[in-house]
Formats: structure tokens, sequence, C-alpha cells
């Protein structure tokens, strides 16, 4: 009965305060997904958990111990999480705010013709043409997070997105070909951009830089990233830091306007 009653006390902001929590536990989890750090996260909760329990059973010299362990514990996490606590302040710091007039555009009354909607049957095509010659290429796709900090590595452009144009850029004998690209609302922003290279996770020997890059630049931001293979010619596809699989190019091209919406 006391528990209905304390239920019956909780106010806007309790229910709330609730739902934020929830958000930032759900975030937090998708940060360390597939990581080492999930098993160090289930840890620290262990430790916690058995912290509380000596202390409820009064055991005084374990939960002096467990209780040390938790009032350093915070730069203990701040040393072990260096790596995702990076990534969340980088996608806190770099959202394009701007981006969501999207959201509105989605409103039939305010929807006009879009010229800003990614072309990504001209880039699946592209990459379709690229594998059959095995020619390696990068492609990041611009989200929520500005990738700006990413184009300054390179050569930034303002060239509209074309097949003929995606082709040419990562043609071998091109002088931009070397490096990533990246792409925002159907504009090559920049070309030669270097990536942050992920060197933890363990992938098979036939993947190079460039699916290390992908995966890089996708865990450290909410950009997605399409890989030709150079020595294979196989297409890879990469979201959150992880390869995603698809059956063929149709598969391929309706999953990325998805997650581009």
């Amino acid at each position: 009965m006391d528990i209905f009653k304390d239920l019956l006390k909780l106010t806007v902001v309790d229910i709330i305060d609730v739902i934020l929590v929830a958000l930032l536990l759900y975030y937090a989890y998708r940060l360390i997904k597939g990581t080492v750090a999930i098993n160090i996260f289930i840890g620290i909760i262990i430790v916690y958990g058995a912290w509380r329990l000596t202390d409820f059973l009064e055991m005084e010299l374990l939960t002096g111990i467990f209780g040390g362990f938790m009032k350093v514990g915070i730069i203990a996490l701040i040393v072990v999480f260096q790596p995702e606590i990076r990534k969340f302040l980088l996608m806190v710091g770099s959202t394009n705010f701007g981006r969501r007039r999207k959201f509105l555009q989605q409103i039939k009354f305010l929807k006009t013709e879009s010229s800003d909607e990614t072309d990504v049957d001209a880039i699946i095509s592209a990459c379709d043409k690229m594998s059959a010659s095995r020619t390696g290429a990068l492609i990041v796709f611009e989200r929520n997070n500005n990738l700006d900090f990413l184009s300054q590595s390179g050569d930034e452009m303002n060239i509209k997105v074309t097949q003929p144009i995606i082709e040419s850029i990562f043609f071998k004998n091109s002088p931009l070909h070397d490096g990533a690209i990246i792409v925002s609302d159907n504009i090559v922003k920049a070309t030669r951009v270097i990536l942050p290279v992920n060197n933890e996770k363990n992938i098979p020997q036939r993947f190079g830089l460039r699916h290390r890059a992908a995966i890089g630049v996708t865990e450290k931001t909410d950009a997605l990233a399409l890989v030709v293979s150079e020595e294979t010619g196989h297409i890879s596809y990469f979201k959150d830091g992880e390869f995603v699989v698809f059956e063929d190019s149709t598969e391929l091209n309706t999953m990325i306007k998805t997650d581009l919406a």
C-alpha cells in the first residue's frame, strides 16, 4: 500500500526526471555497446551493488573497502571511459541544430520540393561501378553532427552530388582520390579528408585502413559511411561503428535513405 501511496505523490517533475534518467542510461548504453567498456560498466554496477549490500548487512570492513573504491570511482570512470566520454561530448558540441528544420519540412503544408536531399541513387550507382573496377572509395554522410572539424583536414568543396562526380573524385589518377569525401545535403563538402582510425576492434585482415577509418568516424559521430574495397571490390556500410549487413544494392539504397531521413 505504501508503494501505491508513493506513486500517487508523483509530480510532473518526478515523471520528467525518471524519463531523463532513462534516456541518459539508454544513450550511455548505446555509446558503450559492442566495446570492452560494456564489461567494465557491468563490473562497476556489481561493485556498487556489493557495496550497498555490505552496508545493509553492516559488514563494516567490506563496506569501508567498497566505499573507498566508490569515492575515487569518478576519477576511474573518466580514465576508463575516456573514449566514450569524448564521443558523447563531441556529439553534444558538434550537433548541427540548423538541420533540425528537416522535421518541419516533413509537415505536409510546409513541405516544398526538396533540392537538398542527398541523391543516394547516384552514390550507390557510382559505388557499383567502382566496385566492378575495384576502385577504392570512402564516402561519409553527415547527419546531425557537424563534421566541419573533419572537413578542415582535407580540401573544402561545394559540389553537387552526381554519379560522374563521385566516380571522377575516386578515379585512381585523380588528385582528390586519396582519403574520404564528406557528403551533406547532396553536396560534396570536402575531399581528401583524414578520418580518425579505429585500432581497437578486431576486424578481418582483408579489410584495410578505409574500413578502420569508417569505423572510427561512425563511432565518434552519428555519421554514416560507405567503403568500396580496392582489393576485393566489396561494398561495406557502417553505422554506429559497426558493419551493417545488406543483401544487395537495392537494400543498401533503402537503408541509407532511411538512416538519412
